[in-house]
């Protein structure tokens, strides 16, 4: 029995790193009458809890084995749990979220109440513009799709959303599978945009355009200003959680029978 180390806990952006040996010579996915497995020279892996880690994806099962395979290169050699981020979202799914995800949903869902795309800037007006022209065709989007119109305001001061819009939203989030819950426990916090996440969700928006509509002011700054060594890192690493949790939904879709 091979047990998955438990997900490291993220500070300040940053993910604890823990090293271990690798053992393993091979990682297959295998079938099962529970879902599909990943087995490590035929050991099934198991969640934190004890529990044995099933996907419902041949493609995702494949993709976990495809992480631990490369992990450390060769048995002996040094990996850690940041190696495979796939096999993290999956177990946080499995064992965090599917047993009762109204704690996630609910997370989730507040980030309609004050989402990013609400707030435009006041000036410089190409900015104002900028976002208008960029944010304002999502936010119609959920609108028509999910019958949740939010409202737009100058500032920084908070919006108070209709009730009915953010129900709304909330149903779209609650409507979701765990592994899709997962995902979006990533992209959306990353996005500062349910509306956002939710098009990621369903294939309507690529994770490198969500991730260029999250970071539109940050970008327009650049342009004026320049660009920061700090700032470049920082938005790097939002790129690769965003794409992580898109990779991660794409996986998931169970196939058809």
């Amino acid at each position: 029995m091979f047990r998955i180390p438990a997900s490291p806990a993220r500070s300040a952006g940053e993910v604890r790193i823990i090293p271990m040996k690798r053992f393993w010579n091979t990682a297959i996915a295998s079938q099962t009458p529970d879902g599909v497995a990943i087995l490590l020279d035929g050991r099934p892996m198991h969640l934190p809890g004890g529990a044995v880690l099933h996907v419902r994806s041949s493609r995702l099962a494949e993709a976990i084995a495809a992480e631990w395979q490369a992990a450390g290169g060769a048995p002996g050699g040094e990996m850690s749990f940041a190696d495979t981020p796939l096999t993290r979202l999956a177990g946080t799914a499995q064992q965090r979220i599917a047993p009762d995800p109204a704690p996630t949903i609910d997370a989730i869902a507040r980030y309609g109440e004050n989402d990013l795309l609400c707030y435009r800037a006041a000036d410089p007006a190409a900015l104002a513009q900028r976002q208008a022209r960029e944010w304002q065709p999502w936010l119609d989007w959920a609108a028509l799709t999910y019958d949740a119109p939010l409202r737009v305001a100058s500032g920084i001061a908070p919006i108070r959303q209709h009730c009915g819009a953010v129900a709304a939203l909330r149903r779209a989030v609650a409507a979701q599978e765990p592994e899709v819950l997962a995902a979006l426990g990533l992209a959306v916090p990353a996005l500062g945009s349910l509306v956002l996440g939710l098009a990621l969700a369903e294939g309507r928006l690529d994770a490198a355009a969500a991730h260029a509509l999250g970071a539109l002011d940050e970008l327009f700054q650049a342009e004026q200003w320049g660009e920061d060594a700090e700032a470049v890192a920082r938005r790097a690493a939002i790129a690769a959680d965003i794409a992580l949790a898109a990779r991660f939904i794409v996986l998931s879709r169970r196939e058809p029978a």
